[in-house]
């Protein structure tokens, strides 16, 4: 699976006139599932998000996840970070999980990070999305649990 997070003072995803999903201080994620990935790979990325120290504590130091910041997490399914574009100017798509897949670990991830207490909200699977975000910092981390294992 493959992850953008982005620590953000709010964010939103909208399908068509409805805001489907929202949040204030957290972690905006764009998150991708691969055609090889597995449960094992939704339970890494859904602990790697809890547990991302990308938030400053008193002295200033990114040293605090989002939950102990009170954060929320938004969740956007994101296929197109499996675009391979080292060949031509088309991206090529191969390597992302079938729709099917993809959606099962999608929740996983966003099951895994409400069972640890956390306040997630989505986007719609598959839906055409309009994402607004006021990132903080800027900071954004890619994540790819394929490097994990």
């Amino acid at each position: 699976m493959r992850a953008v997070a982005q620590r953000v003072e709010s964010a939103a995803v909208r399908v068509g006139d409805e805001t489907v999903g929202r949040i204030d201080k957290g972690v905006l994620v764009y998150l991708g599932a691969g055609k090889r990935d597995t449960e094992r790979d939704a339970a890494f990325m859904a602990d790697k998000l809890a547990t991302l120290r990308i938030f400053e504590d008193a002295a200033g130091k990114m040293a605090l996840c989002v939950s102990e910041v009170s954060g929320e997490v938004l969740v956007v399914s994101q296929f197109t970070l499996y675009g391979d574009v080292r060949n031509g100017r088309r991206p090529s798509f191969g390597e992302a999980a079938p729709p099917e897949l993809a959606v099962r670990l999608y929740e996983q991830v966003c099951g895994h990070l409400a069972e640890r207490g956390l306040r997630v909200a989505t986007g719609r699977f598959r839906a055409m999305m309009r994402v607004s975000a006021v990132v903080d910092g800027p900071v954004t981390i890619l994540i790819d649990s394929e490097k994990a294992f």
